[in-house]
């Protein structure tokens, strides 16, 4: 399989740290995260890798040149205007020719994308979201009322959703309901696919996952249990 791994954001949640560096360079302990991310790629036999470039992409094309040093063959894609997270797969069309893998260049995880891809392909559809149940405590009293009275309060409650990972698997013909030139983000590929009644499925994953454009993330994946110069995303994490 191709990976597309999205790298063109602004990382507007950790500012001011991406003021100076892209969002994919954040370290994490040692290493930036995309650089663990084209690790994890390499250890599940993907070898040939896109990096959407937008915001200082000079940095990341510096830091990751044509991937050899991991065994990996990356090209790039160079965004004139932000384009959104789905918006600059069409740039790709012509080499996007069989099922592919997206990825947020933010996102540390464990996911077996063997399985991932092996449940995708077993589905029939045209995309599959990785998904988990994530926790989220509300920063407010959460109060429910009926013709202005109030029925219930509940003091800042926990949240249990499922939510995506930022990792998709898609087929090429998701591309055709993906418009040339304008921002294009997720939200908007999975309602139009929804809209017009084309399956979508998700894989939910009980591993670990983490958002490193989330503080909360961020400063969690400092204290990964893991030693830096061995294999990330196998071993237990300290949450």
């Amino acid at each position: 399989m191709k990976a597309v791994i999205q790298c063109g954001g602004q990382g507007t949640r950790l500012r001011p740290y991406t003021m100076v560096l892209p969002k994919p360079l954040m370290p994490v302990r040692s290493q930036p995260v995309l650089e663990l991310l084209l690790k994890w790629l390499r250890r599940n036999d993907l070898t040939e890798v896109y990096i959407t470039t937008g915001y200082l992409g000079q940095l990341i094309k510096s830091f990751c040149g044509d991937g050899r040093r991991w065994d990996i063959r990356i090209r790039y894609t160079d965004e004139a205007a932000p384009l959104g997270t789905i918006g600059p797969l069409g740039l790709l069309r012509d080499e996007l020719d069989t099922s592919f893998l997206v990825i947020n260049g933010d996102v540390i995880t464990d996911l077996s994308l063997g399985a991932f891809a092996q449940y995708h392909h077993s589905t029939g559809g045209l995309l599959t979201v990785a998904t988990m149940h994530r926790q989220t405590r509300m920063d407010f009293g959460v109060i429910e009322a009926h013709d202005g009275r109030i029925t219930s309060f509940k003091e800042k409650p926990i949240l249990s959703n499922l939510v995506s990972m930022g990792v998709y698997c898609m087929e090429p013909s998701v591309l055709q309901y993906i418009p040339a030139g304008v921002p294009f983000g997720f939200d908007d590929l999975i309602l139009c696919l929804l809209r017009r009644g084309v399956p979508t499925h998700s894989y939910i994953h009980e591993g670990m996952w983490l958002d490193i454009g989330r503080i909360e993330d961020f400063q969690t994946a400092q204290e990964l249990d893991w030693d830096v110069q061995s294999p990330p995303f196998e071993r237990v994490y300290a949450a």
